[in-house]
């Protein structure tokens, strides 16, 4: 073999091991900001699922204390009606109030003092569904109505 020969086959090793030291050592690099921004990902979304977690508790929490005040209303000093004068609907309005009937029925109230109130229990800072504003715009502009249905059972 010539020399030149022997010299044209080392530059060639030399040429292709560079290569390889370079390629890997850039992919290495490339690998390692890779892996850093994976890491820095899943850091944010075990954040982000912590933070998640701990809304949906405090939601669940003021649902929950929510359903309690509907069901204790009648109980606490802000409600200005007779207990047995409320009757729990629960959904689109939590109670309707035939305000002065528990006196009419014992005796001690005239019909005329009846009055029917529809109310809604909200705490905190929650407001009326668009449902519920609907039904106050009916009743404000009188559109309530009393009806009787009669049932047949010998056409049953």
């Amino acid at each position: 073999m010539s020399v030149w020969m022997a010299m044209l086959i080392g530059a060639a090793i030399g040429i292709v091991l560079t290569t390889l030291i370079l390629s890997g050592s850039r992919n290495g690099r490339i690998k390692a900001e890779y892996e850093q921004y994976i890491a820095e990902l899943e850091l944010e979304h075990q954040q982000a699922l912590a933070h998640a977690q701990k809304r949906s508790v405090n939601t669940s929490r003021a649902v929950l204390k929510g359903k309690m005040a509907e069901q204790m209303a009648p109980i606490m000093p802000q409600f200005q009606y007779l207990p047995s004068d409320a009757k729990f609907l629960g959904d689109p309005i939590d109670y309707m109030v035939f305000d002065g009937y528990t006196d009419y029925r014992d005796g001690d109230g005239r019909a005329e003092d009846i009055e029917v109130v529809l109310i809604d229990i909200k705490s905190g800072g929650a407001r009326l569904t668009k449902g519920q504003q609907a039904i106050a715009q009916a009743v404000a502009e009188g559109r309530v109505r009393f009806e009787t249905i009669r049932i047949d059972f010998e056409e049953l």
